[in-house]
């Protein structure tokens, strides 16, 4: 019966319908990205071992977060390069952008880490929207 009653909503609500596709899709480029990672052995783990296929998701959930978080980053520099050069940044380009990227990462690349510098904070000063600014002249 609640499996009824949802489906008869979701059939007669638009907006539901969209929210739940939304979500799905987010999922589904989740799903994508984190594969892609999870390259070697056709993304199957063999071992039958509980606490080796633990590792092994949580080592491949560590390392899209590390990507993740590197793109973000990126992502933000880009957007407030934009918005200092007079470029409009709205709701919609910062829409289309996604944490998913993997074209510029190097997965058979050899990697340097320099320990001895100092990464700028994470957290930038905040970016300005033109939607925010337009409103900021209404109310000022």
């Amino acid at each position: 019966m609640i499996r009824t009653l949802f489906l008869l909503e979701y059939a007669s609500n638009a907006p539901l319908r969209a929210q739940i596709q939304a979500a799905t899709t987010k999922i589904e480029a989740y799903n994508l990205f984190s594969q892609w990672i999870f390259f070697g052995g056709d993304s199957l783990i063999k071992s039958r071992n509980p606490v080796e296929y633990e590792n092994r998701i949580k080592y491949k959930d560590l390392i899209a977060n590390a990507i993740m978080l590197h793109n973000v980053v990126d992502m933000t520099n880009v957007l407030h390069e934009m918005s200092r050069e007079g470029f409009a940044v709205t709701t919609e380009v910062v829409a289309t952008s996604s944490p998913y990227m993997t074209e510029h990462i190097k997965r058979f690349g050899e990697y340097f880490i320099d320990t001895s510098s100092i990464p700028p904070p994470l957290q930038p000063d905040k970016l300005f929207l033109l939607e925010e600014i337009q409103v900021e002249r209404r109310n000022g």
